[in-house]
């Protein structure tokens, strides 16, 4: 027999909050049934009203606040709750970190069902703003003249601002400037509804170290009114421009970039550091947005790696080769694969930039060529893993099993699928010695973790 629900849309109620979402919101229960309120915090007590309840869960909206959690801060942002971009400035950097600590033990506990595994408190940043090296800008009308921003929560309504706290200041006098010139020049706004107009997204990339500035202008049409006026202006007015690229999406989707991307001036790539590393970036690259912690992650990775420079190492999904390159500096031989065809090719590129020459790229699913270099006899003393939101695949985590590395490096930028997989190799013969959480995205409930497995002596 259903239970029934036992609240009503529109209904006001008091609650107490129990938790956090993975996606900020407070989390009450009334008779067991839980209920997701934006902007409650862990131990407050509130006024909710019901917008909607579903079967099995229901969404509020916060009231009035009867007792707030010591954890509560105002945030600094003018557009902060509007805007989706973050979803923690109202609560506590101490509390942010010990939240994502909670989330990580939780998920090991409930899908892993791993409850004495270590896991260590979060390492976050001595200043958790302005840490973004990328802005991905959505462009849209307002008055005639080009507004840019991230879109309201669950909308595709633009917020337009004049700056993001948690980006680099950089960023922010690029995407101002580049709207403002790109207005003056009669450029459209893309309209998703009508499939019509000239620009969809404005991208910024900003090396931290190097100080040099990518633009990308993601455009539905091959053609750009003024483009050369345009590139001329951006050239003039900001410091630091190194490449400004044009990539063409005509489809009607929300991915942001399409499959064409062409240098409009200078460089095809800009140049940044992480650590004593150095890494040509393009357009279409993928490079952390938070170098200073992917310094403090990678480097957690190389110390549950543990290598004496006799190892064979196995980097899955390896990008544009930063944590293999770490790896290479101790390492005998390190293989990397990445699916996307231009991040091997930077990969090699950075290799070669450092001097490395005891790594290797192929391209192709880490789920099907791993297993065939395993089937053709090579194997790995470590194997690292760093695999999309969605985890490994269940071909890779066999091999895995079946190639028996001594140690395995599992970086996770999705607690959930991490506690899932750890499960599976936990089964086929794997201990789970410590957890390390990393807080790559200070003010989202984001969280990465670097984990360590060893192989068991009877296995």
């Amino acid at each position: 027999m259903n239970k029934t629900v036992p609240v009503q849309k529109n209904d006001y109620i008091d609650v107490v909050f129990e938790d956090l979402t993975h996606e900020g919101a407070g989390v009450a229960k009334v008779d067991g049934y839980p209920l997701f309120v934006p902007n409650g915090l862990p131990g407050e007590k509130a006024k909710i009203k019901v917008i909607k309840a579903n079967k099995g869960y229901g969404f509020g909206r916060l009231i009035e606040t009867y007792e707030e959690s010591p954890d509560r801060v105002e945030a600094p942002c003018p557009i902060y709750k509007e805007c989706g971009g973050c979803q923690l400035q109202h609560l506590s950097y101490d509390g942010q970190l010990k939240a994502k600590e909670k989330q990580v033990r939780d998920v090991l506990t409930r899908i892993g069902k791993l409850e004495n595994v270590k896991v260590h408190p979060v390492l976050g940043m001595k200043d958790p703003w302005r840490y973004r090296n990328k802005a991905q800008v959505p462009v849209g009308e307002h008055e005639g003249g080009l507004i840019g921003g991230f879109y309201q929560q669950r909308t595709h309504q633009i917020i337009d601002m004049k700056e993001c706290i948690i980006q680099q200041e950089k960023n922010d006098e690029v995407v101002q400037a580049v709207k403002e010139i790109c207005s003056r020049y009669g450029v459209r706004a893309y309209d998703e509804g009508r499939n019509k107009g000239d620009l969809r997204h404005i991208m910024a990339r900003y090396g931290l170290v190097t100080g040099e500035v990518m633009i990308v202008l993601v455009t539905r049409t091959k053609d750009l009114p003024n483009k050369n006026k345009i590139v001329e202006e951006i050239i003039s007015r900001i410091q630091g421009v190194k490449s400004i690229c044009q990539n063409v999406n005509s489809k009607k989707t929300n991915v942001i970039f399409g499959d064409e991307t062409k240098v409009l001036w200078g460089e095809e790539v800009i140049y940044d550091f992480i650590g004593d590393t150095k890494f040509a970036i393009s357009a279409r690259s993928f490079y952390q947005v938070n170098p200073e912690q992917t310094k403090v992650l990678y480097e957690k990775a190389l110390e549950y790696a543990d290598l004496s420079g006799e190892e064979n190492v196995i980097d899955a999904y390896c990008g544009i080769g930063t944590i293999s390159l770490f790896l290479a500096r101790k390492a005998k031989r390190v293989f990397g694969v990445e699916i996307v065809p231009e991040a091997i090719e930077d990969a090699k590129r950075n290799a070669e930039l450092n001097g490395i020459t005891n790594a290797e790229f192929a391209v192709g699913e880490a789920e099907i060529v791993i297993p065939k270099w395993y089937s053709e006899g090579n194997t790995a003393d470590v194997l690292v893993v760093d695999p999309p939101r969605k985890g490994c695949d269940e071909a890779l985590l066999q091999t895995i099993i079946d190639m028996k590395p001594k140690k395995v490096v599992y970086v996770s930028c999705n607690p959930g699928t991490l506690a899932r997989d750890l499960r599976i190799l936990e089964d086929g013969g794997y201990q789970t010695v410590e957890v390390q959480p990393v807080d790559m995205f200070p003010m989202t409930m984001h969280v990465e973790a670097v984990t360590k497995l060893e192989l068991k002596s009877n296995h």
